[in-house]
C-alpha cells in the first residue's frame, strides 16, 4: 500500500498505484507500508530513486545505514515495536529517502510512532512543510517512544527487585524474567546506538543543520541520556541476577546442610547397630536379658550427644 501526504493541508491518500493520484506535485511524504514489488518499482521509476532490499535494510555497516549522494539522503534505521498480542518487542527495519521535495519511507510493519507523528503533523501542517522536518519529527517521536519503553523496562526491573527481596519462594521463572529484561534492554540500547549514528550524520549535513540545528542537538542529548539510562538498567539487572543466584546458592546450601547434619546424627547409631549386627560365635551381649533395650538406649544417647555437640558449636 502507498500512502501519499499532500500539502498544504497535509491530506492523506491511500492508493495501490500512482495512476490513482491526480496531482503528485504537492506530495511531501510517500509512505510505502508492506508494498508489493510492483508498487516499489512504480515509485522508483517515477521519482528516479532506488529503495534498498530487505537484506540491505538489515545491514549493520555504517555505510549501509546512512548515505548521502547528489543531494539525496538514504537512511536505514531500526525501530523497536511493541506487539499488542504478546506485549513483547520486536526489531523492524525502516528505510528513508530524503530528497529536496519528498520524503520516502519503506517499511514492512505497523508503527505507532508513525501514526502518532501523522496526527501531530496534521495538527500543525505549516510547521512540517518540507521532508527534512518530517524526518526529524519521526526521529523525535521514535526517541520519545524508546524512552517510554525504557521506563517500562525500569518499572518491570523494580518489580523483579521487590519480589527477590520479599518473596521467599524463588524459582527459575525469576531468572527467566531477568534474562528477558536483559534482552529487551540490549535491543533498546542497540536501537539507540543506531539512531545516534543516524542523527550524528544528519547533524553534519549543512543543509539540514542550518534549519534544524537545535532540534537535532536536542535529539542527540535525549539519545545520550537514554543510553545512560539503558546502561544503568542493564547494570541493575546484572546485580539482580547475581543476587538471585546468590540466594539460590544459599537455599541449596541450607538443604545440603540439613542432609549433612541428619547423616552425621544417624552415623553413631548406625555404627552401634553395625557392631551389634555382627555374626560372631562369641558375643557376650547375646545372653543379656536387656541387650535389645541397652542397644536402643545407646543409639539414642549417641544421637542426642551428637545433636548437643552441634548445638554447642552453633553448627545448627
Amino acid at each position: 500500500m502507498i500512502r501519499i501526504f499532500h500539502l498544504p493541508e497535509y491530506t492523506q491518500q491511500k492508493v495501490f498505484s500512482l495512476d490513482e493520484v491526480e496531482d503528485l506535485a504537492q506530495a511531501v511524504w510517500i509512505d510505502l507500508q508492506n508494498p508489493t514489488i510492483d508498487e516499489i518499482k512504480q515509485v522508483e521509476e517515477f521519482y528516479k530513486i532506488t529503495f534498498p532490499t530487505r537484506q540491505q535494510q538489515e545491514e549493520i555497516e555504517t555505510s549501509s545505514r546512512y548515505l548521502e549522494n547528489s543531494g539525496i539522503i538514504k537512511i536505514n534505521s531500526t525501530f523497536i515495536n511493541l506487539i499488542p498480542q504478546t506485549s513483547k518487542l520486536e526489531e523492524s527495519e525502516i528505510s528513508f529517502i530524503v530528497t529536496e521535495k519528498v520524503l520516502f519511507s519503506l517499511r514492512y510493519f505497523e508503527s505507532k510512532v508513525i501514526s502518532e507523528t501523522i496526527k501531530k503533523i496534521k495538527q500543525f501542517p505549516a510547521i512540517f512543510s518540507n521532508p527534512s522536518k518530517i524526518l526529524i519529527a519521526l526521529m523525535e517521536a521514535r526517541v520519545d517512544f524508546d524512552a517510554d519503553l525504557i521506563e517500562s523496562v525500569s518499572r518491570y526491573t523494580a518489580e523483579i527487585s521487590r519480589k527477590i527481596n520479599y518473596n521467599q519462594n524463588l524459582d527459575e521463572k525469576m531468572i527467566l524474567r531477568i534474562n528477558e529484561c536483559q534482552e529487551l534492554t540490549m535491543s533498546l540500547r542497540e536501537a539507540l546506538f543506531d539512531k545516534q549514528r543516524v542523527i550524528s550524520s544528519l547533524h553534519r549535513n549543512e543543509d539540514l543543520m542550518v534549519e534544524n540545528y537545535n532540534r537535532l542537538r536536542i535529539i542527540v542529548k535525549d539519545i545520550n541520556s537514554l543510553i545512560e539510562h539503558a546502561n544503568f538498567n542493564f547494570t541493575r539487572l546484572e546485580y539482580l541476577q547475581n543476587s538471585f543466584i546468590g540466594l539460590i546458592n544459599i537455599e541449596q546450601n541450607k538443604v545440603i546442610k540439613i542432609f549433612t547434619v541428619a547423616s552425621l546424627i544417624f552415623m553413631p547409631p548406625t555404627l552401634i547397630a553395625s557392631i551389634y549386627g555382627m555374626n560372631f560365635k562369641i558375643m557376650p551381649e547375646l545372653d543379656w536379658m536387656l541387650g535389645y533395650p541397652f542397644a536402643l538406649t545407646l543409639m539414642a544417647v549417641a544421637s542426642i550427644a551428637t545433636i548437643w555437640v552441634f548445638k554447642r558449636n552453633k553448627w545448627l
